[in-house]
């Protein structure tokens, strides 16, 4: 009984990221990171080092796809700004990893959610295709 369920679960995961606008994914896409972030701290509180890590990379290759979505020709100062604040946020999530730091962890979480309520506010004030 719980095999359809999950099933279902994973179309409708499925269905939310192929339907979304390019809008929505960046914003998944931040909360994402940020909650895996969340869970690495967890693990790390708690010692469990390999979830810990596990998140902590799951965090970094969510900021890795964020960085490979911008378009520096279009975005300009903006994108190389990103770029390099999302350099600094991988930095910060390979350090904490290293040296199992709960408060590099929170400056990124802090960071990307800063981001993500930007980009949510850009998304008020621009028509954006859904």
């Amino acid at each position: 009984m719980n095999v359809p369920n999950r099933s279902n679960y994973q179309i409708y995961q499925k269905n939310m990221y192929e339907t979304a606008s390019p809008h929505k994914l960046i914003s998944l896409l931040y909360g994402a990171a940020v909650t895996n972030i969340q869970r690495s701290a967890k693990a790390y509180e708690e010692s469990r080092w390999e979830d810990a890590s596990r998140f902590n990379l799951k965090a970094q290759d969510i900021v890795c796809e964020l960085m490979a979505c911008l378009n520096e020709e279009q975005g300009g100062e903006i994108a190389t700004n990103l770029k390099q604040l999302y350099f600094y946020c991988l930095n910060q999530l390979a350090q904490a990893n290293i040296h199992k730091d709960c408060s590099m962890l929170q400056e990124v979480e802090q960071i990307l959610e800063s981001l993500k309520q930007a980009w949510q506010e850009i998304g008020k004030d621009v028509s954006i295709g859904v």
